[in-house]
């Protein structure tokens, strides 16, 4: 079994897909590791680490591409590179498949077994394995800091002989990894933080991390789903959360928004009007800032930029944050990475001579059959499925 793991394809992804710690297990399983030059310079991590954990690695346009029976990368891959795969061989990585079409469909025309990270399914079982969570967490955290760095006020409240300086008010939309986080490390910074979610059940994680949960009536459909994320609100209730919000959003120093939809356009919590009636100075960081739709939770959220309304709201679109800690986030992520990749390995009896690792996905494991989109030509996956409907699909 030949494992190649490239380059990212966004020249500013600074994160690896591997690092010389997993490629080390990889290799004491029998697995032939191949890593192209500079994979994980961004994470200041050299080639001659890789080479010394057992890998071998290869220029740029390598055989590996053909060679390999399982690519693993962090980004979605260019079509192009899918179409040298050999039929029956599988990509995996974080693909957008809901967003990156051709490569579905490339996927589909060459037979091509494609493994999306982010479909992971939230069980007990996959929580070694979940990519969002993992790097959620690193991006809550990076929001908060970046919130403070832009907000002309300081987060503690200092008592100086000069006199006392009240802290800064924190609040964070959307109560999941990233929202968690990012209350966790407000709190450590002195903030008073309040939080909201459309699902009551996250109060007493809110409150257990020494927030304020703020409630505001929802409907009867808000909540969850079975696999935990945030159901999609209709028209009327996300009119109704963000008049009934406006309040506590235009008395925060920082706002953070954490609030997405697994697979759709992230809703629209924050009016252009509410970030007009907000203080000068303040800041929204929106974590949901999406290049894929053009937009976030914040009306005058620019994926990508930072920007400043006419009233002096800093709004921040910086999209990937954790790329800017790449160091943890590879960790973390070649760490989820290895941890599917185990159960897909079909490791020989140690009385097979001369018996080789092979790569092998049961579509009877609920995790297999979650992560999988495309297999032996179709897609198997229904709501990318769905998306692809109307578009041409194969």
């Amino acid at each position: 079994m030949m494992l190649f793991a490239p380059r990212p394809e966004d020249p500013h992804e600074n994160r690896a897909a591997l690092t010389p710690a997993v490629v080390k297990k990889l290799v004491a399983k029998g697995v032939t590791v191949v890593v192209e030059t500079g994979l994980a310079h961004g994470a200041f991590i050299g080639d001659d680490a890789f080479r010394e954990a057992g890998a071998t690695t290869a220029d740029e346009g390598h055989q590996a591409w053909e060679d390999a029976d399982v690519v693993v990368a962090i980004d979605p891959t260019r079509p192009e590179h899918v179409r040298r795969m050999r039929p029956g061989t599988a990509l995996v990585g974080m693909l957008s498949p809901t967003t990156e079409h051709d490569l579905v469909r490339t996927a589909v025309k060459a037979q091509v077994s494609t493994i999306s990270l982010e479909f992971v399914p939230r069980i007990s079982r996959a929580q070694s394995m979940d990519v969002l969570s993992s790097q959620a967490n690193l991006a809550g955290y990076k929001a908060v800091l970046l919130g403070a760095n832009h907000c002309p006020k300081l987060m503690p409240m200092m008592i100086t002989a000069a006199g006392t300086l009240a802290p800064a008010r924190v609040l964070v939309v959307g109560v999941g990894v990233a929202g968690l986080q990012a209350i966790a490390t407000a709190k450590r910074l002195g903030a008073i933080v309040e939080a909201y979610d459309v699902r009551p059940a996250t109060k007493e994680q809110v409150q257990s991390l020494g927030a304020r949960f703020v409630e505001l009536p929802t409907s009867e459909s808000a909540g969850e789903t079975s696999g935990g994320y945030a159901k999609e609100q209709t028209e009327e209730d996300r009119a109704r959360q963000a008049e009934l919000m406006a309040k506590h959003v235009t008395g925060a120093d920082v706002v953070v928004t954490t609030a997405a939809v697994f697979g759709k356009a992230p809703p629209m919590l924050i009016p252009a009007d509410v970030v007009h009636r907000m203080r000068p100075g303040s800041v929204v960081v929106d974590l949901a800032a999406n290049p894929a739709h053009g937009r976030g939770n914040c009306e005058l959220t620019q994926p990508g930029e930072v920007v400043t309304t006419d009233n002096q709201v800093t709004v921040v679109g910086t999209t990937n944050l954790p790329a800017t800690l790449p160091v943890d986030a590879s960790t973390v992520f070649a760490n989820n990475v290895f941890a599917l990749l185990e159960t897909m390995i079909d490791t020989p009896a140690e009385d097979q001579d001369n018996a080789e690792p092979t790569f092998k996905l049961d579509p009877d494991d609920e995790i297999h059959a979650g992560v999988l989109i495309t297999h032996a030509g179709e897609i198997a996956n229904d709501l990318v499925r769905e998306t692809l409907d109307g578009k041409d699909s194969p």
